[in-house]
């Protein structure tokens, strides 16, 4: 899953863009409205503009979504564009306000702030008909702003353990772990196995890792105390979450408590052979000439029992319908066969967990079903428009997992906190 948080680009031009064309695109043909009416099913001649993050759409979706949709609508055509990542704020932006695109892909974590800028169509009153009433309430949840439905969950996926099965094996281990404690004597067998320099690689400031243990206990990295986000870290849930981070840490001979899983790539030090275990996401892994893939294998993270592993960051993205489209109506029905049962089961089996449980059967590959337990457990991160803010740099959880593991937690959580709610509390 190739991602990270997109910050919030020109928000203030796609507030006056949006502005600019509300009004003609509310007297579309198709309206905005509920239910798409029987006149308007007839798309002939008409092309629905859809654009897809560059590695996301699942293989063989694309063709299924497509030829469905133009079966059901004769003369009607779908337009797949495959956009890049690097510079996708602005153009979402531009293509919001001018209303070039009409269904669009769009990360969890930046739902928030394309709805609250007016970029995105609520989509409230269909929700049944997407299929909602089925959708993980913890993956909808980044599609929800102030109450309202803006997007619809399409895919998750979130971070593992991954393990050296070669050192596994020299180690005498076999079985994964069902718990922590089971973990960590795990850890400790590989830290005395002759050729492990690190039992797990895992630098200071894994702060996605934080965040999953973080949910584990309830906690979480800032709530509303009225109408005002507080920071999170000083509560007895952060601490004991920190806890199991610490210890988890100090396993890492090698992982430097001031830097962050891309400083440098985990993926590289993982893929020298000398590393037992990493967490981490799909993509985070060694390619192919570095370490064969039937030498890693995965599991999720153990939770304290064995009932559940720990939580997880919940990374993936909706599907929304921009608000200045002129095809609306087209756009739900595209929906709702983008998102029926036989094509997020492609989904699923692509190896991404799909919006609905249901569905979880039919998820494939190793990584996928290591994966699939924790993300039932997973949250997403505080759903707002700011949320962007905090993650700019310097990421004040960062920081804070750093002065905690080197100094005082107490001092450190105290300032973290206090710059997550200044951060979150800017106006936009």
């Amino acid at each position: 899953m190739k991602r990270q948080l997109i910050a919030a680009v020109g928000v203030a031009a796609m507030v006056v863009g949006v502005a600019a064309c509300g009004s003609d695109a509310k007297s579309s043909d198709e309206g905005k409205g509920g239910s798409s009416s029987s006149a308007a099913k007839n798309y002939g001649g008409k092309t629905l503009t859809v654009w897809l993050m560059d590695g996301s759409a699942p293989k063989g979706w694309t063709d299924s979504v497509k030829a469905d949709f133009e079966t059901a609508y004769p003369g009607s055509k779908v337009d797949f564009q495959i956009q890049k990542w690097n510079g996708i704020g602005a153009k979402v932006t531009t293509a919001l306000s001018e209303g070039s695109v009409d269904v669009l892909e769009v990360g969890n974590t930046q739902t928030a702030g394309y709805a609250a800028t007016g970029g995105l169509l609520d989509i409230t009153k269909d929700k049944a008909a997407l299929g909602g009433a089925d959708w993980a309430a913890n993956q909808n949840e980044a599609a929800i702003l102030d109450g309202k439905q803006y997007a619809a969950p399409w895919w998750v996926s979130n971070r593992v353990v991954a393990y050296n099965k070669d050192l596994w094996a020299k180690a005498g281990l076999s079985a994964a772990p069902k718990t922590l404690d089971e973990f960590y004597a795990d850890l400790d067998k590989l830290k005395a196995t002759a050729g492990v320099t690190d039992p797990i690689y895992m630098p200071g400031q894994e702060w996605y890792v934080y965040f999953g243990l973080l949910t584990s206990e309830g906690g979480k990295i800032a709530k509303k105390d009225g109408d005002k986000w507080a920071g999170g870290l000083s509560s007895p849930e952060a601490q004991k979450a920190f806890d199991t981070y610490k210890k988890l840490q100090g396993y890492s001979a090698t992982g430097p408590k001031d830097k962050d899983e891309a400083t440098p790539q985990q993926k590289d030090v993982f893929g020298k052979g000398d590393v037992g275990t990493m967490i981490g996401l799909g993509w985070e892994l060694p390619d192919e000439k570095t370490m064969a893939k039937d030498k890693i294998g995965f599991f999720p993270l153990p939770g304290k029992t064995a009932d559940k592993p720990s939580g997880v960051f919940l990374g993936g993205s909706n599907l929304a319908i921009a608000q200045a489209s002129k095809n609306s109506d087209m756009a739900k029905d595209f929906l709702k066969i983008a998102l029926n049962d036989k094509n997020e089961g492609l989904v699923a089996a692509a190896g991404n967990i799909p919006n609905k449980a249901s569905l979880n059967g039919q998820v494939a590959g190793d990584f996928a079903k290591a994966a699939q337990p924790a993300a039932a457990v997973g949250a997403i991160t505080p759903n707002t428009p700011t949320w962007a803010n905090v993650e700019n740099e310097p990421n004040p959880i960062k920081e804070f997992l750093t002065g905690a593991l080197t100094g005082d937690y107490v001092a450190a959580a105290k300032k973290a906190d206090d710059e997550i709610a200044k951060r979150l509390n800017q106006k936009q």
